[in-house]
């Protein structure tokens, strides 16, 4: 609805300019907005999805019109929307998705920072799943997934952006401690879940994403192997879900995450190597070629 964006909207321009404190005055505004919004329309389904979409874009439109921090925004955001399904007893982890890939997009749709925007959602996220007692990994895995939806799409200008988006999300899941590996595997299952097939194109999109959080989990020093097995075992869910050959997404994913290994190191390469091949979730993962660093 219309009138729940331009209510959360105003509310969070006149919040951000009574008190300049971003974080917890757009989580408290975010709750109370959707608690009373989903009181009257449901807590579940398309109330729950439309809803939040609303709320999302609500904080990123008043944020953006006093020129706040959008980052800090999101993450407020992403926790207001925790707390607020759990007083109604919604389904957090849909809402988590469908919130975090709303505030990609609208950040996108404003020329904002999608990777910075997608870190603080995964800050948020984690931050928000403990306080609201659900499964780190699995409010981690979708929260990535979202992210990597709210981009959508496939090709070239696509992909960059998907590969920005994820290295924010496993700098995010770094700075608070949360599964690097659980994140990986959210980002290939958003990567299936935009494209809704397995064409060539989605093939190298899978790949270059995989290469993407191996890398960015050697930037922040943590484990690739896990990483890597985490993106293989979300190109198959994704490949499960929307019905296409689960053993050709995987070696995609695996394929990206042992390129992007063999360009960091030889042992990186062998740790992937062992990680993201052989039998994976009742499928069998073959790489398409070797790589290695010389």
């Amino acid at each position: 609805m219309q009138a729940l964006v331009e209510n959360v909207k105003n509310a969070i321009v006149g919040t951000i300019k009574g008190t300049g404190e971003i974080v917890n005055a757009v989580t408290e505004t975010v709750s109370g907005s959707l608690a009373t919004a989903l009181k009257g329309a449901g807590s579940v389904g398309k109330a729950l999805t439309e809803s939040v979409t609303d709320v999302a874009s609500g904080v990123i439109q008043g944020t953006t019109q006093v020129g706040g921090d959008l980052g800090k925004a999101t993450k407020g955001a992403v926790m207001g929307v925790l707390k607020g399904t759990k007083e109604v007893g919604g389904e957090a982890l849909d809402a988590v998705s469908s919130t975090v890939q709303s505030l990609v997009k609208a950040t996108a749709d404003v020329g904002g920072d999608v990777a910075t925007v997608a870190r603080q959602a995964m800050e948020g996220t984690i931050e928000g799943a403990s306080s609201v007692g659900i499964k780190g990994v699995d409010a981690i895995a979708a929260a990535a997934a979202g992210a990597i939806q709210g981009v959508g799409g496939v090709g070239k200008a696509a992909t960059q952006t998907a590969g920005d988006v994820a290295r924010g999300l496993i700098q995010g899941a770094s700075n608070v401690g949360g599964d690097i590996g659980s994140a990986a595997r959210g980002v290939l299952l958003g990567v299936l879940r935009s494209t809704k097939d397995l064409s060539g194109q989605t093939a190298e999109t899978l790949a270059a994403t995989a290469g993407s959080v191996v890398k960015a989990t050697a930037d922040v020093g943590g484990d690739i192997a896990s990483t890597a097995r985490g993106a293989v075992e979300g190109a198959i869910q994704g490949a499960k879900e929307i019905g296409v050959d689960a053993a050709d997404a995987a070696s995609a994913a695996a394929t990206g995450a042992l390129k992007a290994a063999g360009d960091i190191s030889t042992t990186a390469a062998e740790q992937v190597q062992r990680a993201a091949t052989g039998m994976i979730a009742g499928v069998k993962v073959v790489v398409k070629a070797p790589f290695s660093k010389s």
